[in-house]
């Protein structure tokens, strides 16, 4: 019967720069009974380490750290056959480019830094399961993404096969830009596309920046200049 219990935990590894969100998600998942905080660390490669040593069920990990990012370690960590510990991205972000790269790394779950603790807990018991967990407007971005290319997200090749520009604008960069083009504000497209208005004009000067141009005139004619509307 004791054996039966100790199967039960979950095991969980802490991977964040930040000692107070260390702490913070800590004492959040100390509430649960069947799960187990057994370490944590402040960078990518410091995971790595304790990921190899510990062998966690689980390893939570901000997206970016110094050393080496979320990402990026994830990435490494899946590289190696050996190694079961699933992985859930937590960020501030919700960046499609971000998920995306996430996703093909090889995450199992994507979380926002708000996300509130039924959430949280829920996530990692899905994807200690074997399941996929992504957060909210997330799992939008995943869904499009994959109707909209008709591949297998998880397919390397996708993020090649989405640079169908010069610039390597994000489909939502591209969606911004088409809504720009037709005449509409960072207020109006913060609603159409169920985004902050901060994070719209963010991807407005992000492909701004990408496309080399500094007002709408430019702008527009770059933009029919290679068919990107």
């Amino acid at each position: 019967m004791q054996d039966s219990v100790l199967q039960q935990i979950i095991t969980i590894v802490l991977a964040d720069d930040h000692s107070l969100v260390r702490d913070g998600i800590g004492a959040l998942l100390e509430e649960e009974p069947d799960l187990d905080v057994i370490g944590e660390v402040s960078n990518g490669l410091e995971a790595i380490q304790m990921v190899e040593d510990l062998a966690p069920d689980i390893l939570i990990i901000d997206i970016r750290m110094p050393e080496l990012g979320g990402i990026e370690t994830v990435e490494r960590l899946n590289e190696n056959p050996n190694l079961k510990t699933k992985c859930i991205i937590l960020s501030m972000h919700d960046s499609e480019e971000y998920i995306l790269k996430s996703v093909q790394a090889g995450a199992s779950g994507y979380l926002l830094k708000d996300t509130g603790k039924t959430e949280f807990v829920k996530a990692i018991h899905m994807v200690q399961e074997g399941g996929k967990y992504f957060s909210g407007d997330i799992s939008n971005v995943l869904v499009n993404n994959l109707f909209s290319s008709g591949k297998n997200i998880n397919d390397k090749s996708t993020s090649k096969e989405r640079k169908s520009n010069p610039f390597d604008l994000t489909n939502k960069e591209l969606k911004v830009l088409e809504l720009v083009l037709a005449g509409y504000t960072n207020k109006e497209i913060s609603e159409k596309l169920k985004n902050s208005k901060r994070t719209i004009e963010t991807h407005r000067f992000n492909l701004m920046k990408k496309m080399k141009v500094k007002n709408l005139i430019d702008l527009s004619k770059k933009a029919s200049e290679y068919n990107l509307v």
